[in-house]
């Protein structure tokens, strides 16, 4: 049974000039990145988004699909925008490095982080919080939604360590964006290190300038053995 929380009340007047469709997708981005996708319930969604049942029955079907749907709206420009980066990388005739690959993920990740329109730094952190969950819809979603991501990542992996054997170049990236997905998730596990107000792993741009050259470390150290 989901967990039962309070739905803090949303002014009718703030959800007017949207569609019902989404205002249904703005609400349950927010309360699955606060609660979790087992923890909100499709009564707490109709209740903040100021529909009923039937509404989110007749758009999405179900508390899955309308999860899916929320994935969705989000990750197919971000993808097309990676992709979109990568080619220009690729085009500029500037150093093709590790680090400027990740920096083309990277880069559209925090453009979205700041674009509230978009989601903003609440749906990275929604997204990122699927993936390190590695919830079951995020199984069934992505390999429809990152083939083409998946693939041209993986050919400019391939293309800047080829010293890397295709197993261990796999097992690299698979280990690179779990840890930037973790760290853009905003769980701010820096402060069992650093008791500050000042310093936090909340802040996107602050992920990116520790991250990118630790990640980059971890791609082009030679395999052990």
């Amino acid at each position: 049974m989901p967990t039962t929380h309070a739905v803090r009340p949303t002014p009718h007047s703030a959800h007017a000039s949207k569609d019902t469709a989404t205002r249904i997708l703005d609400t349950a981005e927010g309360l699955f990145v606060e609660f979790g996708f087992d923890a909100t319930s499709l009564r707490a969604i109709t209740q903040q988004a100021h529909v009923n049942l039937a509404a989110v029955n007749y758009h999405f079907g179900s508390k899955d699909a309308l999860f899916q749907a929320v994935l969705v709206r989000r990750l197919e420009p971000l993808n097309q925008q990676c992709i979109a980066e990568l080619e220009a990388l690729e085009a500029s005739g500037a150093p093709f490095t590790v680090e400027a690959i990740l920096m083309t993920f990277a880069r559209p990740s925090l453009t979205l982080s700041k674009d509230p329109d978009r989601g903003g730094a609440m749906f990275v952190r929604l997204l990122s919080r699927a993936f390190v969950e590695n919830h079951r819809l995020i199984r069934d979603t992505l390999p429809l939604q990152y083939s083409e991501f998946l693939v041209r990542y993986r050919n400019a992996f391939a293309r800047v360590l080829p010293q890397l054997s295709e197993e261990e170049r796999v097992w690299r990236l698979h280990l690179a964006f779990g840890l930037m997905f973790h760290a853009f998730a905003g769980n701010d596990m820096l402060k069992l290190f650093m008791k500050s107000d000042i310093v936090s792993a909340r802040d996107p741009d602050t992920v990116v300038k520790h991250m990118i050259p630790f990640v980059a470390a971890g791609m082009v150290t030679p395999p052990l053995g």
